[in-house]
């Protein structure tokens, strides 16, 4: 059975595999707070009704509470450990759908995968508030592959030996403002991380969707060009990863030997 890949503009992705979808970090809205989207459409209602849903931190662009609330019922949510003691937003969810938290090296098993968490190098805290401290995970989808999602993250020197042997990677590249600040990859220093990691393939995400209200003029180069200065990085630094850059509601299906 292939494994397949969607991928839906920022951070949101589906991986369907073992006859399992997974939703990584859904954003189902127009707008997001002071962000708008900008490229691709709304998600559409078939991606509203995963198995599970993973939450990769507490962000307002990740744990997004009023997408959160359009996914079906029954749905898993899995969360950062203390979760929900810093959001009582998700305690809401809670009567409509499981919510599991996991810390770094929890699994939880989901229909035909495995969901593993990993840690990730990224400051996790709800914000404006940031109390209390809840840590950022990435997350890998073990079925017929070995899917690593890596949330939001810079590079640290455990990244390959905690996310394991995998065979596709799913990464942030750029972000959604003119500047990327401490916790995030650009361009070059994801194509770093794919060296590391050394999957079979990769798919770049968190670029070109949302940008800030009124900004729009402003670098739109860090908007528009991320996938494709991944695409070029990736070539130099990790030449035998294959790299799909999809466009938004496009999909790639793998087949999985072994």
């Amino acid at each position: 059975m292939p494994v397949e890949i969607t991928w839906w503009g920022h951070a949101t992705a589906t991986v369907r595999d073992s006859g399992t979808s997974v939703l990584t970090d859904p954003l189902l809205t127009r707008r997001c707070a002071h962000l708008w989207r900008r490229r691709g459409p709304v998600p559409p209602v078939s991606a509203h009704a995963p198995d599970a849903a993973l939450v990769s931190h507490l962000h307002a662009d990740h744990l997004h509470l009023r997408s959160l609330s359009r996914l079906g019922r029954g749905t898993l949510l899995v969360v950062p450990r203390g979760t929900l003691r810093a959001v009582p937003g998700v305690r809401g969810l809670a009567a409509r759908m499981e919510v599991c938290e996991l810390a770094a090296g929890e699994k939880v098993p989901v229909g035909g995968v495995t969901v593993r968490a990993v840690p990730a190098a990224h400051d996790g805290r709800r914000l404006p508030f940031g109390r209390p401290r809840v840590e950022a995970l990435g997350y890998v989808v073990e079925g017929e592959a070995r899917t690593y999602y890596a949330g939001d993250t810079d590079l640290f020197d455990a990244m390959e030996r905690e996310a394991g042997p995998v065979d596709m990677a799913l990464l942030p590249v750029g972000g959604w403002g003119p500047r990327l600040g401490q916790g995030h990859l650009n361009a070059e220093r994801a194509a770093q991380a794919l060296a590391r990691l050394r999957p079979l393939g990769a798919v770049p995400v968190h670029y070109g969707t949302f940008w800030p209200l009124g900004l729009w003029s402003v670098r739109p180069h860090e908007f528009h060009s991320p996938g494709h200065e991944f695409v070029r990085h990736a070539a130099r630094l990790a030449p035998g990863v294959t790299v799909h850059r999809l466009g938004h509601g496009e999909s790639v299906r793998l087949g999985v030997d072994g």
